[in-house]
């Protein structure tokens, strides 16, 4: 087949009637095999009569271009983490956390081409501190305490079983790569015995509890990658640049710990010797930035982690540790406000990056901050869609602007109160006494929202191992989209996200050389990766406010 060039021109036509359908899965689902194409083809012939659908909508012109003979970074993966609830929920929801575990891991597709949920490719353990067996002592928010696998002195595997439970799902789905992360060493090793900190900038560990937490992180990784999990990496911070204390109130939100950088450099030796120790495959991440501004800004204490830890004249370099992976890890909070401001930022971290010959990783985001102001300053009259669409432009961004070859999401499930509506999670989750019931323990229900879907057009379709190619288009915050090709060739995918909400587009290309088949799949306010089938001869288009993945088969 030969797509090297291909001229997208999106351009008007007529309004016409879209005949109504349901967005409900039905029908049996269709098990399709899992590896690193993603979804199987959809069942289809060359040769297959196809009735495209037809909008009943306006519709805007556009000219776009797709090379793929420039390539960018190579894809690694989509993640969310497991942080705070899965514990519990995985433990305690017998009667449907199965359901939650098809939405995150599935990438099957039912026989009416509704895909069953959005197949993530990597998912983020969290490695607890203990404050779950430490109870109220802890000191802690009841439903952010965290078990760990050592707390006694001796290892108990049993330990954190919701956890297990969704590990396992991943795995049996065909979710690629795990990555262990810690937010607080644990709370035997620290220096107040808590999974919050009192040491301010520093980090709250022992001297001897380097080498003690670098052990028990490899012991994990070791138990695990026997046990059948590719562990790929471990993260042993987050968000150093914070201190991670207790609130006025005397209670700790989380556990965390503040870090030095020379501290971070120092714990990155002692788990090399100790994943080297256990001759694991393993691979070492840092150092989980707050946001992109701590990447390539501040001081060499705290931030700045780019050059702190790559460039060779720094007190904290570790460039040359055998078992660190060459990337660079950061949050996309706090520089996502505006569309303008979100690219500027990112430009940044992708210089530095490219300098020092770094791959990048985004290891968390949600909607934690003030509303952008493209949201109108307010979350007040912002829809859940218009939430996830906006996660879709943090998506590109971070992607097309940053490089990231990963981009994680933090909380696959969450509870949703004081009007957060779905900032915070994937998969909305109340417990039967309500939304503002801490009893996890008696079961409670299920909801996939926006964000999940929105996800989902990227997670599902664009698989580790596709590279990033070439798409050229008058972009601009309103229009935007990127372009991804399979390993083995067989697939072009394109990802786009129209703002307008009265106006679609229309694809009209010619199709590259070899193309067998084009469906879309659509997420919009009312659809959830809403499967359609296009004749070869005719014109794809993409809804109004909406995120299309358009895939080409060949």
């Amino acid at each position: 087949m030969n797509y090297k060039l291909i001229k997208i021109a999106l351009c008007g036509a007529a309004a016409l009637m879209l005949a109504a359908c349901s967005d409900e899965p039905h029908g049996e689902s269709t098990k399709h095999p899992i590896g690193s194409e993603g979804p199987d083809r959809p069942s289809f012939s060359e040769n297959d009569d196809v009735t495209s659908p037809k909008p009943n909508f306006p519709l805007n012109s556009q000219k776009v271009t797709v090379n793929t003979s420039t390539v960018y970074q190579e894809m690694e993966g989509f993640a969310a983490s497991d942080c705070w609830l899965p514990n519990q929920i995985g433990q305690y929801w017998t009667d449907n956390r199965n359901e939650i575990a098809q939405l995150l891991f599935s990438q099957n597709i039912s026989a009416d081409g509704q895909p069953q949920g959005i197949g993530l490719s990597m998912w983020r353990v969290n490695l607890g501190a203990g404050t779950e067996e430490q109870g109220d002592d802890s000191n802690m928010a009841l439903n952010n305490r965290a078990q760990s696998y050592l707390y006694t002195g001796s290892y108990n595997w049993n330990s954190c079983a919701g956890q297990r439970y969704f590990m396992e799902q991943a795995k049996n789905m065909g979710c690629e790569k795990f990555v262990l992360f810690s937010n607080s060493p644990l709370v035997q090793y620290t220096l107040n015995g808590m999974g919050y900190s009192d040491n301010g900038a520093h980090g709250n560990l022992k001297e001897e509890g380097y080498a003690q937490y670098a052990a028990y992180m490899a012991e994990v990784a070791k138990h695990f990658t026997e046990a059948g999990y590719n562990i790929s990496h471990i993260s042993p911070v987050n968000e150093p640049q914070f201190d991670w204390g207790v609130a006025e109130n005397g209670m700790a939100n989380q556990e965390g710990s503040g870090w030095q950088n020379t501290e971070i450099a120092k714990l990155v030796k002692e788990l090399d010797k100790a994943l080297t120790d256990r001759n694991l495959d393993t691979y070492i991440m840092i150092a989980e930035a707050a946001s992109w501004n701590d990447v390539t800004g501040g001081g060499n204490e705290r931030s700045n982690t780019i050059n702190a830890f790559y460039n060779p004249s720094s007190n904290a370099y570790v460039g040359d540790i055998k078992r660190l992976d060459n990337i660079i890890c950061g949050h996309s909070y706090w520089t996502e406000g505006t569309w303008n401001g979100m690219r500027q930022v990112r430009q940044q971290v992708a210089n530095a990056a490219k300098a020092r010959n770094l791959k990048v990783y985004q290891t968390e985001w949600s909607m934690l901050g003030d509303a952008p102001a493209e949201l109108d300053g307010n979350y007040e009259n912002a829809t859940e869609f218009d939430i996830a669409q906006y996660m879709s432009r943090v998506i590109h961004n971070d992607i097309t602007v940053a490089g990231c070859a990963s981009w994680s999401y933090w909380t696959a499930m969450s509870v949703e109160r004081y009007g957060q509506k779905n900032r915070f999670e994937l998969i909305k989750t109340t417990p039967k006494g309500g939304e503002y019931s801490d009893n996890f323990k008696e079961g409670g229900s299920v909801a996939a929202n926006p964000n999940l879907w929105v996800l989902g057009n990227y997670s599902l379709f664009v698989r580790p191992g596709f590279k990033r190619v070439g798409l050229s288009l008058n972009e601009s915050k309103d229009f935007f989209g990127s372009a991804y090709t399979s390993a083995d060739g067989s697939q072009l995918v394109i990802v786009l996200t129209n703002y307008d909400k009265t106006n679609g587009v229309t694809v009209d290309m010619p199709r590259p050389d070899g193309t067998k088949a084009v469906f879309t799949y659509t997420t919009t306010a009312d659809k959830n990766l809403k499967q359609s089938r296009f004749n070869l001869n005719d014109k794809v288009f993409i809804d109004p406010a909406s995120v299309t993945t358009i895939v080409y088969y060949f």
